[in-house]
């Protein structure tokens, strides 16, 4: 990290509602959790008097399992934004370049500059179209947040050849990609792969996540990640949630769902963007984002202001949630 660039960088705005009155619709996290989840929390509090072993082996295989890809490619994180972090650390120094998609994850831009790097910004739809070679990294968000659409493994692997070809550092941010049919991109080579187990499996408070990669790249990760950067209750209820494959159809298939649901119910009176993810942006038309966000809080419900995304000016976010849920949200936004 550049110390003279800490100052110039401020913090990225994000959904969630602290207040547990209102129904929160502006953070993409599943309303579900695997059963059994409490119990192995509850577990791991009696192992909590110790440290964790840093080798973190059943996180790795589950996680290995859950990917497809070789354990040891599996770097624990407290979250994918420290996956992210931790990617820029050991691929940016000051003065390189940095190629973003936008609008997108506010995260990536913030985390660039921090290292002292130059971001240079291109419409999310094009990345994949863009000549890597300028930059010594890349990012993509699959799907991307916040517009949703992901990209075939194909087409990844594709621009990853062309990164490799150009010695660009290719980092896909896969946070969203439980919630499509897509493999993830875990293990390709001159890749790193940023994972999270906060959308999936509803559990943000936890701060379990994974950056994936192979040879060097991996090494780089390894060596530079923090001693007992994980939890042991995070670890093992990562591990477990991994492991939750028939939770993970069942939420994909609810997602699915009621994404197409919604998208039919609020097509007449906003302009809605295909997603494949569980979250919905809507353009507002000629109505303010703040009187729509507003009347939706008086009505018990939190939208997200996407007008915090680069990029953005006249639209909101809103996530998936169970049937019933996701009719209250209907009936304060129409």
């Amino acid at each position: 990290m550049n110390p003279e660039a800490v100052s110039e960088v401020d913090r990225v705005p994000h959904g969630g509602a602290t207040d547990t009155d209102l129904l929160d619709f502006s953070a993409n996290t599943n309303p579900e959790r695997p059963s059994g989840v409490v119990s192995v929390y509850e577990s791991a509090y009696g192992a909590a008097t110790r440290y964790p072993s840093d080798d973190y082996c059943e996180f790795r295989t589950a996680a290995g399992a859950y990917l497809g890809c070789e354990p040891l490619s599996v770097i624990p994180t407290a979250g994918g934004s420290e996956a992210l972090r931790l990617a820029f650390e050991v691929t940016l120094d000051r003065g390189d370049g940095a190629l973003l998609p936008e609008p997108s994850f506010g995260e990536y831009e913030r985390e660039v500059c921090l290292q002292g790097a130059e971001p240079t910004f291109v419409a999310h739809d094009r990345l994949l179209e863009t000549d890597p070679a300028p930059y010594e990294v890349a990012v993509l968000c699959n799907p991307n947040n916040p517009t949703g659409e992901a990209h075939p493994r194909a087409d990844v692997r594709a621009y990853a050849e062309e990164c490799r070809a150009a010695d660009t550092v290719l980092i896909v941010d896969e946070a969203f990609l439980d919630f499509t049919d897509y493999r993830t991109l875990a293990g390709e080579p001159g890749v790193v792969v940023a994972r999270s187990l906060t959308k999936m499996f509803g559990l943000p408070g936890i701060r379990a996540g994974m950056a994936v990669a192979s040879g060097d790249l991996r090494d780089r990760l390894d060596a530079a990640r923090p001693a007992w950067g994980l939890s042991i209750p995070a670890a093992d209820v990562g591990a477990y949630c991994l492991r939750r494959t028939k939770f993970v159809a069942e939420t994909r298939d609810r997602v699915r769902r009621e994404r197409e649901r919604m998208a039919d119910a609020l097509d007449d009176a906003y302009e809605v963007w295909p997603s494949d993810a569980p979250f919905l942006l809507l353009g507002v038309g000629d109505r303010r984002v703040e009187d729509v966000t507003d009347d939706a809080r008086r009505r018990g419900v939190v939208i997200r202001d996407a007008t915090t995304f680069r990029g953005l000016d006249a639209h909101v976010r809103v996530a998936v949630r169970r049937p019933a849920e996701n009719d209250r949200l209907l009936d304060a936004l129409l």
